[in-house]
């Protein structure tokens, strides 16, 4: 079964553009996948703008909502795809990262692109999580 949701604690999506995380139960577990997440505010404001880092801390606290919304916890995901817009900052984004992961790192996909569907934004971050 699967299960489409929004949790509260995050600022909702564009109505009828997209669930923030799809909870799929596979017996006795549960595997949940988070949509990409970017630095935006429940105003719709950017947050940190120019500020790789306070986007990235941002990015993952909403993460960690979503994913304690549903039982889980980082120690959870098993993957994580990043897509830079400047793949020179990929320090910047490690610094807020790597402290959060404090067992086995999850495997892991990083690409630089363009641009992202939020002016200004610099990182966009999905995961997959098993519980």
């Amino acid at each position: 079964m699967t299960v489409f949701d929004n949790p509260t604690t995050v600022p909702a999506p564009p109505p009828g553009r997209y669930s923030h995380v799809a909870r799929i139960e596979l017996g006795d577990k549960t595997m949940l996948v988070l949509s990409g997440q970017v630095a935006v505010d429940a105003e719709g404001r950017l947050v940190g703008e120019n500020d790789m880092r306070a986007q990235a801390e941002f990015v993952m606290d909403t993460i960690e909502k979503i994913l304690a919304a549903h039982g889980a916890t980082l120690a959870h995901v098993v993957n994580i795809r990043t897509f830079l817009t400047d793949m020179d900052r990929i320090g910047e984004y490690g610094e807020a990262r790597l402290p959060r992961f404090t067992g086995a790192p999850p495997t892991s996909t990083t690409v630089e692109v363009s641009r992202l569907f939020v002016p200004g934004a610099l990182l966009e971050v999905e995961v997959t999580a098993v519980v």
